[in-house]
Formats: C-alpha cells, structure tokens, sequence
C-alpha cells in the first residue's frame, strides 16, 4: 500500500515542492541500516554516502522511473520560495530495482544545512520513455525547481515522495 501524504502535507512537502498527488507507487531509501520515514532526523554524517533507494515492484515491468533529491530550505531569503537546492537526480530507473540500476543525471550530493532544520525531499516520478540521451544537465544546483523539471520531461505529478529532516551538526573540539 503506498505511503499517507499527510506527513507531507504537514511538512509542507506538498505545498512548496510538490502538488498534490496520488501516491501509485512505492519505494524505500536507506542510509545505511536506517529506512527514510517522513520527517524523521538523519545527521549530515550519517546521510553523507549515495542512499539505496529501491523501486518496488515487478522486475518484468518496462516501466521507468526519476528519482529527484532536493533541499527547499537551502535558498537564500532573497531566491523565490519554490526554488530548492538540487542534490541528486537518476533517471532511467528500471521497475524492481534500485537507484543504482539507472543514469545518474546529477551525482549525489549529501545533506549540508547551513543553519535551522532543513528538509531533504525524495520525490519519484514515472517517465513515458527512457530518457538517456535526450536529457539535459539542469543548469547548476541551485535556483532547481522540481515542479519545473518534472513539466519539462512530461512526468506529470510525482507517484511517490519521502523526505527526512537534517540540521548542521556541531563542530567537534579538539583540545
């Protein structure tokens, strides 16, 4: 059974980075031993390495997915809200499988929040074709909007969302 989208709705998830949507399909990231509950709290360090994001589902499907990985709250104040800072986009994406079976369109950048709790935002999407060779680097990390993505490559809404919270870790003394 897909996930609730109250979590997102109550995170704002669904709001400022994605639209409303009806979750159709499911997947889990693990950083490690640990598996992303919305809103749950992963340290830097520990998110700091590639997740094992996995698509479940059947291995004899053809269908494809985006994995999309995003920060709304990296923006500075003067950026528009819907703007989000890009950490992670695989395309290609076979059904059944996990991440690493895809492209990886923009590699893998872990949490880095400057300052306050900030919000990493896994959303999925299932493509109508495969998209290796006719996709395009976005034009940097920064000012990334998912909404904008996803239009751009017709993916309509997404089929599936997680995201975890992060906070700068303190800086260990040395004495």
């Amino acid at each position: 059974m897909a996930r609730s989208l109250e979590p997102l709705v109550v995170g704002n998830v669904i709001g400022e980075v994605l639209d409303m949507y009806n979750p159709v399909a499911e997947f889990t990231v693990h950083y490690g031993l640990k598996q992303i509950a919305n809103g749950c709290e992963i340290k830097p360090s520990a998110a700091a390495l590639m997740p094992h994001v996995q698509i479940l589902g059947s291995r004899l499907s053809s269908d494809l997915y985006t994995l999309v990985m995003v920060d709304p709250d990296a923006p500075s104040p003067s950026e528009p809200k819907w703007r989000e800072w890009l950490h992670w986009i695989v395309v290609d994406i076979p059904e059944g499988s996990d991440a690493a079976k895809g492209y990886q369109l923009v590699p893998y950048m872990g949490p880095q929040p400057s300052t306050g709790i900030h919000r990493y935002v896994f959303a999925l999407f299932k493509q109508k074709g495969a998209l290796m060779g006719r996709s395009q680097l976005p034009d940097g990390r920064g000012n990334f909007s998912t909404r904008q993505f996803a239009s751009q490559y017709g993916f309509g809404l997404p089929v599936a969302a997680v995201y975890f919270n992060s906070h700068k870790q303190p800086a260990v003394k040395k004495c």
